[in-house]
Order: C-alpha cells, then sequence, then structure tokens
C-alpha cells in the first residue's frame, strides 16, 4: 500500500499533524487513553490521567460493592509485557459514579465507565443507575474479565452475551460499548459479530482484554510468578499485540458502522499507527501505561505524529483501515 499520493512529497518537517478523533458525539484532541485497570482506580489517579496528554479517561472496572481483588503477588513485568490476575480491585461503583457526577467534562476529555459486575444482575444495577443520572459520560460493559476465581469469561458464551446484552438495552437506552475478550478463529469473530451487530445502541467494542490464563514460570525459584489461580494470570503488553491487531481488524471488517477500540501491546507510536491502521479508531495502552506512567502519553502521541509525518499522512483519517496485504 503507497504511504502518499504518487508524486506528493512527504510533508515538511515543521508540518502540523492532527491527532484529533471526533467519534460517538465526542472530540479526542489524542486517539490515545488509558485502559481500564491502570492507573484508574482512585480518584487522584483518575485525575491524573484527565491532566496528561491522554485524550480521554476510562475508570477501574466497578462491581456492585468494593473488592479489595486477589491476594498478591497479583502482578508481574516481563520482558516483552506484562501477567497479572488483579481480581477486578475497586472502590465500588458509587466510588465512580460520584466521581462521574464532579468529573469537568467541560475540560474535552471524554469520561468512560467500566462495568463488570460479578452477575448479569449486578451489571444491569449499575448501569439502570447509570441511566438514572444521565451523565455525559459513555459506559464500557466488560465481558471479558479473565482474573476473577469462578468467574466465567461472559464473552466467551454467546448466548449469555446476547441475553446480556438483550437485558442491557432495556434498561439502557443510552449508547454503550463492550470490551472483550481475544478470539483465535474467525468462526468466533463471525459468532460475536453477529451477536452485537443487533443492538443499534452499541458504539463500540474494544479489542482486546489480556489473553487469559497464561502461566510464567520463575526457574531459580521454581515458582509461578503470581500468587491467584495458581499462577494463572493475563497476557499483556508486546505479547499480545498481533492477537489484539488480529481482532482489531477482524471486528473492524465486520462492524464497519461501529467502532473499534484497539488495545494490547502498545508501547510507542509505531504500535499506535498500526492499530489505526488495522480499524481502530482510538487506541486504549495499559501496560506501557501501568510501567511508565502518565508521560507515556505525550511520549507515544509524539513518535505517532512523527512517523506520520514521514508516511505523508496529515490525519488519521488518512490512514485508518488501510492495513494492505503483500
Amino acid at each position: 500500500m503507497p504511504h502518499s499520493l504518487p508524486g506528493q512529497p512527504e510533508l515538511e518537517c515543521g508540518m502540523e499533524i492532527d491527532l484529533s478523533v471526533s467519534w460517538l458525539g465526542l472530540s479526542m484532541a489524542s486517539p490515545l487513553f488509558n485502559a481500564s485497570g491502570v492507573m484508574c482506580r482512585h480518584a487522584d489517579e483518575l485525575d491524573r490521567l484527565a491532566a496528561s496528554c491522554a485524550g480521554a479517561v476510562i475508570t477501574k472496572s466497578c462491581t456492585l460493592e468494593p473488592r479489595a481483588g486477589n491476594p498478591e503477588p497479583r502482578y508481574a513485568a516481563l520482558p516483552f509485557g506484562s501477567i497479572n490476575s488483579m481480581g477486578l480491585p475497586n472502590e465500588g461503583f458509587r466510588y465512580y459514579l460520584d466521581y462521574a457526577r464532579r468529573y469537568d467534562y467541560g475540560r474535552g476529555k471524554p469520561l468512560f465507565v467500566s462495568v463488570s459486575g460479578m452477575s448479569a444482575d449486578e451489571t444491569l444495577t449499575i448501569l439502570g443507575e447509570l441511566a438514572r443520572l444521565d451523565l455525559p459520560c459513555l459506559p464500557e460493559v466488560n465481558l471479558s474479565c479473565p482474573n476473577v476465581p469462578g468467574k466465567p469469561q461472559t464473552g466467551y458464551d454467546f448466548a449469555a452475551s446476547a441475553a446480556l446484552l438483550d437485558a442491557i438495552v432495556r434498561i439502557y437506552p443510552k449508547t454503550f460499548g463492550v470490551k472483550l475478550p481475544p478470539y483465535f478463529d474467525p468462526v468466533h469473530f463471525d459468532m460475536m459479530a453477529d451477536v452485537l451487530r443487533a443492538y443499534p445502541t452499541l458504539g463500540f467494542v474494544t479489542c482486546i482484554n489480556s489473553i487469559g490464563n497464561a502461566l510464567v514460570v520463575d526457574v531459580e525459584r521454581e515458582l509461578a510468578l503470581i500468587r491467584p489461580k495458581d499462577g494463572l494470570g493475563g497476557l499483556g503488553g508486546s505479547y499480545v499485540l498481533p492477537t489484539a491487531l488480529a481482532n482489531v481488524r477482524e471486528f473492524a471488517r465486520r462492524l464497519p458502522d461501529r467502532h473499534v477500540v484497539g488495545c494490547g501491546g502498545v508501547t510507542s507510536g509505531a504500535e499506535a499507527f498500526m492499530h489505526i491502521l488495522c480499524g481502530a479508531t482510538v487506541v486504549q495502552i495499559g501496560t506501557c501505561l501501568y510501567e511508565e506512567g502518565p508521560g507515556a502519553f505525550e511520549r507515544i502521541a509524539a513518535e505517532l505524529s512523527a512517523l506520520m509525518r514521514s508516511k505523508g499522512y496529515r490525519t488519521l483519517d488518512a490512514f485508518r483501515g488501510r492495513l494492505g496485504t503483500p
């Protein structure tokens, strides 16, 4: 695929690059923001994200009641990413709805509230209260947490996903999104896309959550690196990038009238570019944010701008979804 039109020179070094995104009635100055679960459990962390170069903010996935999460150690950095089994530690949905009430929407950074009830009834209770408050934030319903013992991932049960979505659209009339687990077979892309396209108010899908139930071994100590679930945890970071890109492209192809939020393996502007090239509207950052802090947003945005300039792209729309094949 050519990077610019025939005869078109690369953009001049000083040419302004536009990273802004308009989607779902929202405006973002940058396509980058945090993945739910990273630096977003407490109000001070959310405030730090809002004050950073992130284009939006999303809360920790909330349950009906506060949760301490799984026992430590439950996170470990790896050479090419991370493994975690956090177990949905959060302050309970009332905490995040209270934050959403006082959030300064006028600063131009959209707020998303991640919802992950321990049951369908919990999820519906949270969304019902969010609907009643009628705030200008959008929910991302987590169908894909792999790290709670005894709680299966709804996103791998297509009938259960459809039943939950049926109930959600009855109680929550506004736009919402879902966060999906990684899929590994084209048949499963088809099956979940068939489920999702039946709901017009489902505006976005986030691809992907961590690759669940990985096991990393400390050879010296002859132990698993993390404690919960006998050492099983969600794999994140660069390890998951190829899987994340495949899911982004396949859902972007199958759901052309919805938005795909890319998530997984973003450590530089190059990976953000890849997600958008595969069809992502915006991009979430997880492991890299956890390790580097909010300064990652400014760095990655600068690298993305430099890469776009070198290829002759002024805007994200100029290359979004235009991945070619040899």
